[in-house]
């Protein structure tokens, strides 16, 4: 992985980052002194940056925080453990060592334990001393393939101690190919590049009041409706805005692959899209077949066709703007899945209740050629159409 960066003269002039992309985007930076390679999951959902300091688990890369002259274990009476931890999923605590313990839980049962600490983090040719993370030595996951082969993460939510929160910021932008798995992450202004873009704005929805199924540091937007092939699916405004409780947020999660919508629109959805394909394609008649725990609708395909047949676009329609998924990101391809002579696709939408989560959530694989501007200034998010591949050669940004 190639990281390059714009020549600057300050920490405010504009960072960029090449990002690798499968399952998880994944950035490659160095932390420490001296320096130690670290590959982290960029994640608009979290706000605590962390990585895993259990030099004994198998198979994983990790960060040894005694190597690291820089390295500083953070008080539990600090201010930081205090006052800026408020909007974590669990309270930071005391361990027996007087330092600030924190524990971290995700929608996809993951977890991650272990305390707060702050070291020099290099990005691009820039040093970010005293950066706040997590120096983690308990890391629970339900992809271990997949994870093992990441440090930790990288949080870039709207939280006082999230990454693009302690830069200082006020914009970053990202660009996920749909042709390759590589990308492109932009800490700070893209004005250059975006003057020539179509950006379409939709602001960001705050609550202040603390509600408890509302994530006030999330990149919350007003999801209106929904259109499958232009048709709108017949939804209540109503039951796409948060309720009294904060259910029924939408956000927009660079760590989470695929999208999730609350039941009753996931099934408007389902329902209009196999309306719409039948006779394209064979649904996949088997209820106990669920990917991924909250996406069941699935569809067969001879193993020897390799082109997937029209499918009618869904867009995601936005206050001030459109995400329209289309082609081969409707469907994903389950891997070493076979029934016969078929293949297994699954429709790249969920539903949110089967995962128990009280949101609607825009995961990164529809966010593939969009650029994803995050205004943290104007407190906005542009999108426009782009290839991203190119983009990413616009900026000399390559593997």
């Amino acid at each position: 992985m190639k990281t390059q960066h714009i020549p600057y003269t300050s920490l405010k002039t504009p960072k960029q980052l090449a990002f690798h992309h499968n399952v998880s985007l994944t950035v490659t930076l160095t932390v420490g002194t001296p320096p130690q390679n670290v590959t982290m999951v960029i994640d608009t959902g979290s706000e605590l940056s962390w990585l895993n300091c259990n030099n004994k688990t198998l198979n994983s890369t990790y960060f040894d925080p005694t190597r690291s002259s820089s390295y500083n274990s953070i008080n539990c009476s600090s201010p930081i453990c205090t006052n800026q931890t408020r909007d974590f999923p669990m309270p930071a605590s005391c361990d027996p060592n007087n330092l600030c313990h924190v524990t971290l839980t995700y929608a996809d049962f993951t977890s991650s334990e272990g305390n707060l600490a702050n070291d020099t983090f290099r990005v691009g040719s820039s040093d970010i001393s005293g950066l706040v993370f997590g120096c983690m030595d308990v890391v629970s996951s339900t992809n271990p393939d997949e994870d093992s082969k990441n440090t930790g993460l990288m949080g870039m939510n709207r939280g006082s101690l999230s990454f693009i929160s302690q830069m200082g910021f006020p914009k970053f932008s990202y660009c996920i190919s749909g042709s390759d798995f590589s990308g492109l992450l932009l800490l700070g202004d893209s004005a250059n590049f975006t003057a020539t873009l179509p950006l379409n704005y939709t602001p960001l929805i705050q609550i202040s009041t603390p509600l408890p199924y509302f994530d006030r540091v999330a990149y919350t937007v007003n999801l209106q409706g929904i259109k499958v092939n232009g048709k709108s699916l017949p939804i209540p405004e109503s039951i796409l805005v948060p309720d009294h409780t904060g259910a029924g947020q939408t956000m927009v999660d660079s760590g989470t692959q695929f999208s999730f919508l609350l039941g009753p629109v996931y099934t408007a959805l389902r329902n209009e899209f196999v309306n719409q394909t039948n006779g394209v394609i064979t649904v996949l008649d088997d209820d106990n077949f669920v990917f991924q725990g909250a996406m069941d609708l699935c569809f067969k395909l001879p193993r020897n066709q390799l082109v997937l047949p029209k499918l009618p676009s869904v867009s995601l329609v936005f206050s001030g703007a459109e995400m329209t998924v289309s082609g081969h990101q409707l469907l994903y391809k389950v891997p070493g899945q076979v029934m016969g002579n078929d293949s297994v696709y699954c429709f790249t939408f969920g539903n949110s209740d089967l995962l128990g989560v009280e949101a609607y959530v825009i995961g990164h694989h529809h966010q593939q050629n969009v650029w994803m501007e995050f205004d943290l200034e104007r407190s906005r998010i542009g999108l426009a159409n782009v290839q991203c591949d190119l983009a990413s050669q616009r900026f000399s940004v390559g593997p």
